[in-house]
Formats: structure tokens, sequence, C-alpha cells
């Protein structure tokens, strides 16, 4: 069924849903749209967030809720009797109901069509954590005519949809309102994987969180501290990769120490290779809300991602003043100018070490490389993502 800007609105309708496919409690990939609630419901929007789970307890779930946010967990954690009824339930569904390969018939999904046709929202926004992760919902929207955005965080070069997916998501792609990428790269190659091109689509940046502003850069009489900002997970952020590079002599010998700022499912095995290569120089210091404190004491930012969207930590260790030493992964080429505001190798062990060694030839200019990164974030960097999203939104909602 088709989904025009035609049958969006009809005049007066303001309710708005959002899914998020963000597995954590919460991730930098809920930032932009979060960011743009409150731009949102000054024009009266009824906002409804639908997520697998929810933690009601984690301090930006709280902030929704006080914002008057309804909050429709999904596939909620339930009783262990209820979780064994409804496994059976399911079980009985899928005998009884054709095959349909095109279309996943898990309780998440299911619950989300009951939610959506119970609630009749006007507009669905779907945050997806990489670039078809939420397409299945919409499906939903489709079968249930209910128009819808796609926000795309990241594009994977070595994870492409499956064979028997590929037709209903091309649909999705094409019938979504509008598609916002937030990076070059991320539409680029979404539409090298879907073999299309995607006219309604616009790339918009992450919000940065803090002040583009340098910090007063840190005393180096101590030694020099690197931060690795990311989730805890080395399939995409390469913390493996680096902690490998740190246990090569030539590192080993240096006045560096490297905080690993984050949690995530890797956090055991991270600390558990950093105590096999023998490493006395990492700290993990789990989540840290105060980013520019966090950039206080250290000199510059280190993250040799395997794949990427346009991470918030690079756009705020650039902000605060600080060069980065990344990877070629997502966006970041597209924000980092290579031994000006930064260094950029490949993914890989060998290349990431050679960026880390030209970068650490290069310390002395730390300072002046981080007070061009601020420039060059205040002058390239989109001054308010979340007023540009929440405005392509009303003009969606409220158009005649």
């Amino acid at each position: 069924m088709s989904v025009t800007k035609r049958s969006i609105i009809q005049k007066g309708a303001k309710k708005i849903g959002i899914i998020s496919c963000c597995m954590d409690d919460w991730g930098g990939s809920e930032e932009l749209w979060a960011r743009s609630i409150p731009i949102l419901k000054e024009k009266g929007a009824e906002i409804t967030l639908y997520k697998k789970r929810i933690n009601f307890d984690h301090a930006e779930i709280r902030s929704l809720a006080v914002a008057g946010i309804q909050l429709k967990e999904t596939d909620p954690l339930l009783p262990t009797y209820r979780r064994q009824i409804r496994r059976v339930t399911k079980a009985i569904r899928r005998r009884l109901r054709p095959a349909d390969k095109n279309y996943a018939t898990h309780t998440s999904l299911e619950s989300f069509h009951r939610l959506l046709k119970a609630t009749g929202p006007h507009l669905m926004i779907i945050a997806q954590g990489i670039n078809f992760d939420g397409l299945p919902y919409a499906r939903v929207c489709l079968q249930l005519n209910i128009p819808y955005v796609l926000i795309i965080q990241k594009a994977v070069d070595f994870y492409w949809p499956q064979p028997h997916e590929r037709e209903y998501m091309t649909t999705c792609f094409r019938k979504a309102v509008k598609c916002f990428f937030v990076s070059n790269h991320n539409k680029r190659l979404t539409e090298e994987q879907f073999g299309i091109r995607l006219s309604n689509s616009v790339v918009i940046s992450n919000p940065v969180k803090i002040p583009v502003k340098p910090i007063p850069f840190p005393c180096t009489d101590p030694g020099f501290r690197l931060a690795c900002v990311g989730r805890l997970f080395i399939l995409d952020k390469g913390q493996d990769m680096l902690l490998r590079i740190l246990s090569e002599p030539a590192w080993r010998s240096r006045p560096v120490r490297v905080s690993l700022v984050g949690t995530g499912v890797d956090e055991a095995g991270l600390k558990g290779l950093t105590e096999l290569l023998g490493l006395d120089n990492i700290d993990f210091l789990g989540h840290i809300a105060d980013i520019e404190k966090l950039w206080t004491a250290h000199h510059a930012l280190v993250l040799p991602s395997r794949s990427e969207g346009l991470p918030l930590s690079v756009l705020e260790a650039m902000a605060a003043g600080r060069p980065v030493i990344v990877s070629n992964a997502g966006g970041n080429a597209e924000i980092v100018q290579d031994e000006v505001t930064g260094f950029i190798g490949e993914a890989c062990e060998r290349s990431f070490a050679d960026a880390m060694e030209r970068a650490w030839k290069r310390k002395e200019a730390w300072e002046d490389m981080g007070k061009k990164a601020s420039s060059h974030v205040l002058s390239h960097v989109q001054a308010n993502p979340p007023n540009l999203f929440a405005d392509s939104i009303n003009e969606i909602l409220y158009e005649k």
C-alpha cells in the first residue's frame, strides 16, 4: 500500500510515534530524535516512544517521561510462566500461518503492530542503529498506511541485506517520506547495497552535546592521556586492535595512559585481553556523562572503529579542542583532516598503528591541532541538527 505526503496529515493531527532500534538502555543513535522533542512538542505534538525494552530508571528515559512522552515496550520482560506461554503460542502460530520470509513474525513486531493499530500515530520516526535493522517496523507502517521517516545512523561494508529481504526493504526505503542519514558515507553505501538512488534522502549530523570551544589543554609533564570513547563492543569500535597496538614494545616504553570510556557487552573480554597482554596503562572508566570534564584531563581521542556512522565522540572531542586519531570508518574522513585536525588510518592494526605513530611524532602539535579541530567543527558541522530535524518533521506534519 502506497504512503504519500498527501495521505500524511489531515489538519490538526499531531500524534508522532518513535521506534528506537537501539538495544542498549540509551545510545548515541537516540540523541538526534530525543533532542528534537522539545521543538516538536512546541507545536502541540503528542509523542510516544516505542522500544523493545525500556529501562525506566535510566536518566534519559526519566527525562522523557517527565516531558510527557508516552513509553511503550514492544517486547517487555515478563514473569517466567508468561514467557513460557508466549513461546508456546508463538510456535503454534508459526505452524498455522503460511511461511512469509519477507515479514518477521517475532513477538516484538506483532506487539508493535497491535500498538500502532491501537494508537494510530500520524507519523512514525524509525530510528535505526544501522541502515536496515528498522525496516521490519517500516513494513508494519506500510501495512497500516502510516507514513514514516527513517533515521540511518550507520552502514556497514560487510553487513548487507539478505537476498530474501531485499525486495521489501527496498520498498521501505522508496516509500519513506524522508530518509535521514548522519553521513554521506552512510547514504552512498546504502544506495550501493540496495542498488537504488534515494531522492527522498537528506544528510543531517548528529548533535554536538558540548559547546564548540577549546577546553584548556592539560599539562603534559606527567605524560599523555588518550581517551577511547565508545561502547565496549569490539565488532564496531575495535578496542581490541588498540590494545594489541599498545602492547608493542615502542608503546610500552612511552609515557602514555589510555582511558576506555563506555560500557558494553565486551567489557569483560577487553579487561581479560588487557590482563593477558600485561598492560598496566589502561583505565576502564565506565560511562561518563560529563564529557567536558573528561577532556580537561585527556589530550587526544583514539578510536579504531571497524564501522561507524559519524560518531558523537569524534565531534565532541574536536569541539573540545582535541585532535582525534580515528579509522577511515563511516563519515570520519568527512570531518577529520589528516595531519591537520587529527590522524586517519584504516580499520586494521597495521594501518591504525601507523596513524598512531604519526600522531605520536607530532604530539607537541596536538594543542594547536585541537584548536583547528574545534574551528573546523564550528564551520563544517550543522549548528543545530535537532532543530533541523524537528523542522523537517513539522514540515511533513503540517504541510498543507
